[in-house]
């Protein structure tokens, strides 16, 4: 193409600045929303990464078992191999700190080993103001082997060195009577940090730093750990160097028959692996909805170029008969739709590195979901990454181009060149129509009973595809199908905008593309989210059936209450009964990650409420039957193919351990999958007595919050929480809406370009329509009653692709509930449907739709009468 010709269809684009605008709008978001995503995630990846390369040093084997450890007879078993150099013994607590909300992660590591494999976690005495280096302990050599004595890396130092701010709520939910936005002391204080184990203080010296760790990490001797938080012979970990000569995989085959149940060897970078897989259907689900709002963008492109082919359809009839190539003029069109999409796609990767950077500050490096808790990522630009989204933006303009340039470059010069045939330009109607939309839809059912490739649920993905598919190519259908219902019993005004969009239900689909796209979108995920959120809810009041519940720590960190204090719970004046948990994590694989178990009371009987929402099977344990019951959740079922009556063995006490499954239960809190047992049972297989969480009944008349009170006096608001179900509700229902706030913000772009999409539509409309309003104009209507009727336009227009994006949305909300969220968290949920809020909203986009419609038109209302008219004489 010759630079003139280049010239000339740049200048098309500047004419249409507001189309051409709104269209790079349009496509900036969709890779905007898209790139933050990844760049988030992959930003939080590479920091736990990082955390694990520092962690591991030179190991080129880890030997990891569940979070609560592992038999420490397995050391010198591993360290006296002939593929193993050197072994250096681990032991991770969560340590809990009182009084505050945060957590810090203890090393403990054996010293004299740990400069062989980890030397970057060697710790380095530092002396401070009023106290040397024999104060931190000792011989300020072996300060690192006194058992009270902490090193912390500087990220730690630096946070524990300054107070915390409460949050309201989760204080609220908490129990410890602070308010909102009240300040948390120091967690160090005078060189001292005191950190919980059980229902105690730890006073820890704070005796120096570890230069090579990052993050929250502190280091101690490795026997100190173990005696100060009542771990003995516990390790967590054992890190292995190997033998000079030894490969990485012959090592593992030679090592792994010697770990007991529950132990796995991998490699270090394996963890980061396990980290991802955990976000992975969270993040992938997110790009499916950026993916979803830069279709929609795609849409955009399409109907601006469609209508300012229409409009230009005489310029391009005379270039053609001046000796213009088909070919050329498809090229020059097409390279119009790239250069938006280039553009878009350029302030899209901007846009979502200024995403990115701001939901660091805001939400996290897990978008609120959790997943990378106490992460504090920084953003990297990613050329690859960028480059790949700013590819999707150019292809999304181009593909948004390629029926109106396709139709462009078929019509001929002499056909075009009539006065007012731009008026009929659109979609070719009679070569659409219900069947292609039907056999979509058959495919998207088929599509649907595809199983997930690598926990990805694609057909579930491909289905929604389809649906928005059919949706579009419906649109003709249905509009000849409503709007026969409309005609009459109606003003002037409402016939006439009622008879041109029967004449031209090109129209509809033109500027209803956009439209379905973005209800079909905001639908969906109003439907999914208020029945998710209304499942949650439901399922907090079944598995919350106590009047308070009392917990030490999380399961993970190193609060616990142990027989006594349970004890001393039930001695309390009001307590009518207590009902215990215990929740451990178990490593059922060496890829899989972390298994929940939960160990509770059962009734023998299966009689009375115990907080278990069965979907199948019975509470009541299998009588005969020489193996114990378990309870699983949809999730383990799911994964391991479990149904109620087969065999599942957990690795239990170092072993293997035979269970039957008695019923399959409704788990929205562990996500990779959980089984309850009997406490009777589990402290029979592991000698283990702790419990995290307490459920208390209290008797009749008596005052819950009472008894809190007395709970807080007798163990110390500092070493427990107490809460009311209530509580724990509105705290649990906070944190999803938290969760789901990304995709409310990809529910209103995705209205947004719709509403874009209209605006763009009606405005290339109403300068192709010039002579049609001039006409009327002659015939006596008013600017006002113009702009009145393209309003009503607007808004028929708008309802017809309203109602194409309500029942897609709703068969879309199905593939979600159904297919993406069973295939990607294994979670069921009921069909809750927010009828109101539909009806508000799909109302209230009809009306906007009319009022942008109208602002769109003004600039072709404005020129007289006898100019409207004067090309058609």
């Amino acid at each position: 193409m010759n630079t003139r010709l280049r010239h000339l269809f740049l200048a098309s684009l500047l004419r249409r600045r507001l189309a051409t605008a709104l269209s790079l709008v349009a496509i900036a978001l969709g890779v905007a929303l898209g790139l933050a995503v990844q760049l988030i995630h992959g930003a939080a990846l590479d920091e736990f990464g990082r955390g694990v390369r520092l962690l591991a040093g030179e190991a080129d084997l880890q030997v990891v078992g569940a979070r609560e450890g592992f038999d420490e007879s397995l050391y010198p078993l591993l360290a006296m191999r002939p593929e193993v150099a050197a072994a250096s013994p681990v032991l991770e607590i969560e340590a809990r700190l009182p009084g505050r909300d945060d957590s810090l992660r203890i090393l403990g590591l054996d010293l004299f080993r740990v400069m062989q494999v980890q030397p970057g976690l060697m710790p380095r005495v530092v002396a401070t103001a009023g106290r040397d280096v024999d104060d931190a302990g000792g011989d300020g050599r072996l300060a690192a082997l006194q058992p009270s004595n902490l090193f912390l890396s500087a990220d730690a130092r630096a946070l524990l060195q300054q107070p915390l701010r409460v949050g309201g709520r989760q204080q609220a939910a908490g129990g410890n009577g602070r308010a909102e936005g009240e300040l948390q002391p120091p967690a160090i204080q005078d060189g001292w940090l005191l950190a919980q184990s059980g229902l105690r203080s730890l006073r820890l010296r704070v005796a120096g730093e570890v230069p090579g760790a990052s993050g929250l990490v502190g280091v101690m001797d490795i026997a100190g750990v173990q005696q100060h938080f009542e771990r003995l012979g516990q390790l967590s970990r054992i890190d292995l160097k190997l033998a000079d000569g030894v490969a990485v995989d012959t090592a593992m085959r030679a090592l792994a028959p010697l770990l007991p149940a529950g132990v796995a060897l991998r490699v270090p970078e394996a963890a980061a692996s396990e980290a991802g897989s955990l976000s992975r259907a969270y993040r992938v689900n997110l790009t499916m909805l950026a993916a979803i709002a830069l279709l929609t963008g795609g849409f955009l492109v399409f109907s601006t170029q469609l209508l300012a082919v229409a409009r230009r359809r005489r310029e391009f009839a005379l270039l053609r008969a001046l000796g213009l190539e088909r070919r050329a003029l498809m090229h020059g069109l097409l390279a119009e739709g790239a250069l938006v999409g280039l553009v878009g796609g350029l302030l899209g990767v901007v846009l979502g590195h200024a995403l990115a950077g701001g939901a660091f500050r805001l939400v996290g490096g897990d978008l609120g979901a959790g997943f990378f808790r106490g992460l504090a990522p920084s953003l990297q630009v990613d050329p690859v990454l960028s480059l790949a989204y700013l590819l999707l933006g150019v292809a999304a303009g181009v593909l948004g181009t390629w029926v109106p340039a396709h139709e462009a470059a078929r019509v001929a010069p002499a056909r075009a060149l009539r006065a007012g045939e731009a008026e009929r330009a659109g979609l070719p109607q009679a070569k659409v129509d219900g069947r292609l939309a039907g056999g979509l839809l058959g495919l998207a059912a088929l599509a649907c009973l595809l199983p997930p490739q690598g926990g990805i649920p694609v057909g579930g993905y491909a289905a929604v595809a389809l649906v928005l598919a059919a949706a579009v190519l419906a649109l003709p259908a249905l509009a000849r199908s409503v709007l026969p219902l409309l005609e009459h019993g109606r003003s002037v005004l409402w016939r006439l905008a009622h008879a041109r969009l029967s004449a031209t239900p090109a129209q509809a689909v033109v500027a209803g593309a956009g439209v379905i796209a973005s209800v079909a979108l905001a639908v969906s995920m109003a439907i999914m989210v208020s029945s998710f959120r209304v499942s949650v809810d439901e399922w907090l009041g079944q598995v919350l059936p106590a009047d308070l519940y009392v917990r030490a720590s999380s399961s993970a960190a190193s609060g616990y209450l142990d027989p006594s204090a349970l004890a001393t719970i039930a001695a309390v004046e009001g307590v009518a009964a207590v009902d215990t948990t215990r929740l451990v994590n178990l490593r059922l694989s060496d890829t899989e990650p972390l298994f929940s178990l939960l160990a509770r009371p059962v009734n023998a009987d299966g009689q009375g409420e115990w907080g278990l929402p069965l979907v199948a099977g019975s509470l009541v344990a299998p009588a005969g039957g020489t193996l114990p019951a378990t309870w699983v959740s949809e999730a383990a079922a799911d994964r391991h193919r479990l149904v109620p009556g087969s065999v599942f063995e957990l690795p239990i006490g170092g072993r293997m351990q035979g269970f039957v499954v008695a019923g399959i239960w409704r788990d929205y809190a562990r996500q990779h999958g959980a089984a309850l047992i009997d406490s009777r049972d589990y402290v029979a297989l592991t000698g283990d007595t702790r419990i995290n969480d307490v459920a208390i009944r209290v008797a009749a008349g008596v005052d819950p919050h009472s008894v809190s009170e007395t709970l807080r006096q007798r163990f110390g608001p500092e070493h427990i929480t107490v809460a009311l179900p209530g509580e724990i509700r509105a705290l649990s229902l906070e944190i999803f809406d938290r969760t789901f706030l990304i995709t409310y913000l990809m529910e209103a772009v995705a209205i947004l370009i719709g509403l874009f999409g209209i605006a763009t539509t009606f405005a290339a409309l109403a300068t192709t329509r010039q002579g049609e309003f001039g006409m009327l104009r002659h015939l006596g209507l008013t600017r006002g009653e113009i702009g009145r009727l393209i309003a009503l336009e607007g808004a028929l227009t708008a309802g017809l692709g309203v109602l194409a994006g309500l029942l897609a949305g709703g068969a879309i909300a199905w593939v979600l509930i159904e297919i993406i969220n069973r295939q990607s968290f294994h979670w069921s949920m009921d069909l809750a449907v927010p009828w109101l809020a539909l009806g508000v909203f799909a109302t209230s986009l009809v009306v906007l739709a009319g009022g942008v419609a109208r602002l769109a038109g003004r600039h072709a209302m404005q020129r007289s009468a006898v100019q409207a008219v004067k090309a058609d004489w």
